[in-house]
């Protein structure tokens, strides 16, 4: 499927007017028929039509001629890299954070400069940001968060232990089955638990002093034995259990059963639509350093071989760091703008600015290629933790070893 926004050369609201009028061109028509420039703009389905809706009017005051192409969020990535190595692809990419390292590896994106830097939320920034360099205009951000029952609990502990007791003395009173929530499944899920993990002081990877990730491991040695003995006691207390996937998590939520569960804005509307009464909370520390959740952060590039740079930087870099532009997809995804002026006009809509004040002390998911050596042994030894097969500092051991061994073969 291909919308498609044809705008001239005018500016103005009667031009706009009068396009919507005269209809979409012919199917086949090239996309700068009428003006002479374009730009292809590739794009997940969620955010399609908001960035349709934005491109028709930007496009007439411009004088260019804007395809917006919706695609399927799991292929996006691949489907781009593969488009534009062949020669061909769109012009503007919106897409993930996380996929910086192989779209900078294989040349398929150009640095994008912001104008205004600290104008947006400073985790989008350094998510954007790959060597030092920023090749992209921060779109939205997103996290887990603690979600709150309000009519099961009104205050909130300051610690994971405390949030857990909080919920034992419910499930004692027969208020509740589970003390919290955290969504797992059968290969674990260390991307939810990751706020307690730092909280220990054991991130993925170290930062080097401008705050780039290096490929040196800093979850092992004493501070990950003891979050790996912590996930041990977690799964002693009925919070850590395999059987408890995302749809679990939420059903379980929505229907009253846990004070709280560990979860990130796209399960919220299930809450909301049943009526619930939430609060939107930072992740509480379990050790003695702030929990950092990942941030994730959807982006737009500019395609390095694009025939129509000065364009699609100017929408890039310019438009899309517009108030405007980031309230519109906002409204399409509820996810909390990147920049800090349009996060300050939703004030009024509690769970986003919630999840974005818990994103607000996170990290952005480390986008180099390592990370995938990472996520191929990390769920599974989290999981075999939760199901009782070892001596949990152990199998964080093993689970070390393997991964530095895998990241040596790499390299």
């Amino acid at each position: 499927m291909r919308r498609r926004i044809l705008a001239g050369g005018a500016v103005g609201l009667a031009l706009t007017l009068a396009l919507a009028a005269c209809g979409s061109p012919e199917p086949g028509e090239p996309a700068a028929a009428r003006t002479g420039r374009s730009l292809v703009v590739w794009v997940d389905e969620a955010r399609a039509g908001a960035l349709e809706g934005l491109a028709g009017p930007y496009g007439a005051e411009a004088g260019v001629a804007i395809d917006v192409v919706p695609q399927t969020s799991e292929t996006l990535r691949d489907a781009y890299v593969r488009a534009v190595s062949q020669g061909e692809g769109p012009d503007v990419l919106v897409g993930a954070h996380d996929w910086l390292g192989e779209l900078v590896t294989n040349g398929v994106v150009q640095p994008v400069e912001l104008a205004e830097p600290d104008a947006f939320a400073p985790a989008a920034v350094e998510a954007m940001t790959y060597d030092g360099v920023t090749y992209g205009t921060p779109l939205s951000i997103e996290s887990v968060a603690l979600v709150r029952n309000n009519a099961l609990a009104t205050t909130t502990p300051a610690t994971f232990d405390g949030v857990v007791a909080q919920g034992e003395a419910l499930v004692a009173a027969g208020r509740a089955t589970r003390p919290v929530l955290v969504q797992q499944g059968e290969g674990g899920d260390p991307y939810h638990l990751y706020p307690v993990q730092t909280s220990f002081g054991a991130p993925a990877f170290r930062a080097d002093e401008d705050g780039s990730y290096t490929t040196e491991l800093a979850l092992g040695g004493e501070a990950g034995h003891a979050f790996a003995r912590f996930l041990g006691s977690l799964a002693e207390r009925d919070v850590l259990d395999p059987a408890v996937t995302s749809d679990v998590a939420t059903q379980a939520f929505r229907a009253g059963e846990s004070p709280y569960v560990l979860t990130g804005p796209w399960s919220t509307a299930a809450f909301v639509e049943a009526g619930m009464d939430i609060a939107v909370l930072p992740v509480p520390p379990a050790g003695d350093l702030p929990a950092q959740p990942f941030v994730g952060v959807q982006g737009a590039f500019v395609n390095n071989l694009s025939l129509h740079q000065e364009d699609a930087r100017a929408f890039v870099g310019d438009f899309l760091a517009t108030p405007e532009a980031q309230l519109a997809l906002y409204r399409a995804t509820s996810r909390a703008p990147a920049l800090t002026a349009a996060l300050d006009r939703i004030t009024d809509d509690p769970v986003t600015t919630g999840f974005a004040d818990a994103g607000a002390q996170g990290a952005p998911m480390p986008a180099i290629p390592q990370m995938g050596m990472v996520w191929l042994y990390w769920g599974s030894t989290e999981a075999s933790i939760a199901r009782g097969e070892g001596d949990p500092a152990a199998l964080w051991d093993q689970m070390v070893h393997n991964i530095e061994a895998s990241i040596a073969a790499e390299l």
